[in-house]
């Protein structure tokens, strides 16, 4: 009788590993990963070996968990960037763009902290610019710090403590702690603001795009100089960014 192993065709078996580490939702050992799959002890750890060095997976500091690495992240958003649903996903910016009249950006996190995937400009002639591909610090921004309010306390708190605090302005956060705090509210308020905090004089605000099982997908953000937006203006643009959150979802599903 053939085993699992001579089930699963050759070519199948480091996509299924990238599909259980893709929607699993947080780091998983060889072992946690084959029992979805059922390989053989050696095959699914010398196949994780491979996707390690390729760049697909990587272990976590304990050596004990792998995640996806920047190679399959990069498939994964080409793959969605090419879609049916990328260009679903793209009217729905190009609407929320229309309604505030501000840059909207699609973003969404990375190892060192969070990429723009998707941007549609406004059309005013004074205004930021952070083109597709930019990559920006997680505590300092309004994408990033709904990204950290994502996670539950404990990784939350070690992410605070375990991040660099740059300061890229007077009004960076650098104390942990504060850090803390402002995420606490954040998750609780449903979306962030950055109040000069990464850049001087940019303003910005950022809610959560979730899927269906409430993972953190990216977040759509709209930024723009502070002599032309205010936060209260920020603000009031909140219902038509949950409007556009829920047509995202309903893109995903």
């Amino acid at each position: 009788m053939p085993n699992s192993e001579d089930r699963i065709a050759t070519n199948l078996r480091t996509l299924l590993i990238l599909e259980v580490v893709g929607t699993a939702g947080e780091p998983m050992t060889p072992t946690e990963i084959n029992q979805s799959i059922g390989l053989p002890k050696q095959t699914i750890h010398r196949l994780c070996a491979t996707l390690v060095e390729e760049g697909f997976l990587v272990y976590e500091p304990n050596g004990k968990r792998l995640r996806a690495a920047r190679r399959a992240r990069m498939l994964g958003a080409g793959l969605l960037h090419s879609s049916r649903d990328h260009i679903l996903r793209r009217q729905v910016l190009v609407d929320l763009a229309m309604k505030t009249g501000e840059t909207i950006n699609y973003v969404v996190p990375e190892d060192d902290g969070m990429s723009y995937l998707d941007r549609v400009e406004t059309g005013w002639a004074f205004r930021v610019q952070l083109p597709i591909g930019s990559n920006v610090p997680f505590h300092c921004t309004a994408s990033g710090k709904t990204f950290l309010a994502s996670l539950d306390s404990r990784k939350r708190k070690a992410f605070a403590h375990g991040l660099t605090l740059e300061r890229k302005t007077p009004k960076t956060i650098t104390d942990p702690d504060a850090l803390l705090r402002e995420l606490t509210a954040v998750a609780k308020d449903g979306f962030a603001i950055d109040n000069e905090e990464f850049m001087d004089g940019m303003v910005a605000i950022a809610v959560p795009v979730t899927d269906e099982a409430g993972r953190f997908v990216a977040a759509i953000a709209c930024h723009g100089p502070d002599v032309r937006l205010s936060l209260d203006t920020l603000r009031g643009f909140l219902g038509d960014f949950n409007a556009a959150v829920r047509k995202l979802r309903a893109v995903m599903a």
